[in-house]
């Protein structure tokens, strides 16, 4: 069960939560999102989640791999605000998370109240639209706000006129 929204509430903004790694659909989710955001007044929510490593017994390691993935979340999310700012002319919040990216998507939802609709891309690979759009398929895994999921041969034209 989700706690109730805040985003109509006097004071908040519906925030529109998109998801940015490494995936190449990843750009369609922020594209539509973003423009999502900027027709409706909204507030883009751009998520990073580093996924935990196996290195947890050697310190030394698990310390500089997890700087290392702290940067190139950092890197990435940097990357895509910019293209936002420059093609939509709108300032996104961004989050860096750790942990197991379904959790962590949950948790935010949770802890933002005014986040209200999550949108993620599906992927055109023949082993299917990826893992957060196939976890939305399985038992016990939906999202607990709606979710909109963008095919990956939108073109910024087609999410223009969809947004």
């Amino acid at each position: 069960m989700v706690s109730k929204r805040l985003s109509r509430e006097v004071g908040h903004r519906r925030k529109f939560l998109a998801i940015v790694d490494e995936t190449p659909e990843c750009e369609r989710a922020v594209a539509y999102a973003s423009r999502r955001a900027q027709s409706t007044g909204g507030v883009l929510v751009l998520l990073f989640v580093i996924e935990p490593t196996d290195f947890q017994q050697w310190f030394g390691v698990e310390k500089i791999m997890r700087e290392e993935a702290n940067a190139a979340a950092t890197a990435a999310l940097d990357a895509a605000a910019r293209r936002v700012r420059e093609q939509i002319g709108i300032e996104p919040e961004l989050v860096v998370r750790e942990g197991e990216p379904a959790e962590e998507i949950h948790r935010l939802i949770e802890e933002d109240q005014d986040i209200a609709i999550l949108v993620l891309a599906a992927g055109a690979a023949k082993e299917g639209p990826g893992p957060l759009v196939s976890s939305i398929a399985g038992k016990g895994a939906a999202f607990p706000i709606p979710v909109t999921v963008v095919p990956l041969n939108l073109s910024d034209e087609d999410i223009e006129s969809l947004a």
